[in-house]
């Protein structure tokens, strides 16, 4: 049975404005699910006060349900709402796809709250990958990239990146720029330091390294105006395998939630 698997993130909005990877989610092909919460939950807890969610109060436990847990359910629009083409026409995706597969593009992210969900960065037999996300912190950045933003970015526009090593929020941080310099946001933080590490590539074969523009969406929430694509690859480098990513759960209990 094959299976998709994403993150979950929590910022502490209340201080550190951190971003802090917390559990992941494997999502199988017979629409089952299983949660548990990863190392970065105790960091979460330890730096910034995290609790564990309402929705999973054990963190040593392994959730298990036959459908979508309500706490990721709820981030998707109805497939019934009149605009549902439009949203899926925002992520650029087309047809049918799964609740991972516009999880892991949307994010999930509500202005309400402090979470975001995003996929595992998976690679083929040569290290490539791709990853698609909304650009992070565009708000933030200068009045002139704010107003370039709003009226000269567009789809398929080629960008590239930056790192930031002394990031005061984030340690390691991913400028996203345009070609001539002009810094417009960041890549999200719990993906900065995989990504960083595709770039030690780049030097090698440039070719195989693409940032670029997928989606401008001025009439979407703030959260979701910019969509960028990341293309690179890992040299004998396997992602999201960093203290963070690891199970925090024990496996000693397991949790079957009922048929929702």
């Amino acid at each position: 049975m094959s299976r998709q698997t994403v993150f979950l993130a929590w910022q502490d909005k209340a201080r550190t404005r951190r971003w802090f990877p917390i559990g992941r989610l494997n999502f199988a092909s017979d629409g089952s699910c299983e949660f548990r919460y990863i190392q970065g939950a105790k960091d979460a807890e330890m730096n910034a006060g995290f609790k564990p969610l309402l929705a999973f109060p054990d963190v040593g436990a392994i959730y298990h349900s036959p459908e979508l847990f309500p706490l990721f359910q709820n981030r998707i629009m109805n497939r019934n709402r009149d605009d549902f083409a439009e949203y899926l026409e925002q992520m650029d995706l087309s047809g049918d796809p799964t609740p991972l597969e516009i999880l892991s593009v949307d994010g999930g992210q509500r202005e309400t709250d402090h979470f975001e969900v995003f996929p595992l960065l998976v690679c083929d037999n040569e290290g490539r990958f791709s990853c698609r996300f909304f650009l992070h912190g565009w708000r933030h950045v200068a009045e002139c990239a704010q107003k370039r933003l709003a009226n000269s970015i567009q789809p398929n526009d080629p960008l590239q990146v930056a790192i930031e090593l002394t990031n005061p929020k984030t340690k390691i941080g991913l400028q996203i720029q345009t070609m001539d310099y002009c810094m417009i946001g960041w890549a999200p933080r719990y993906l900065a330091y995989d990504l960083s590490n595709a770039l030690k590539q780049y030097d090698e074969k440039p070719e195989d390294t693409e940032i670029k523009v997928v989606n401008v969406n001025h009439d979407a929430p703030m959260h979701q105006r910019y969509l960028i694509e990341f293309k690179g690859r890992f040299n004998q480098y396997r992602p999201m395998q960093s203290a963070e990513f690891k199970d925090f759960s024990n496996g000693n209990v397991t949790h079957e939630l009922e048929e929702l």
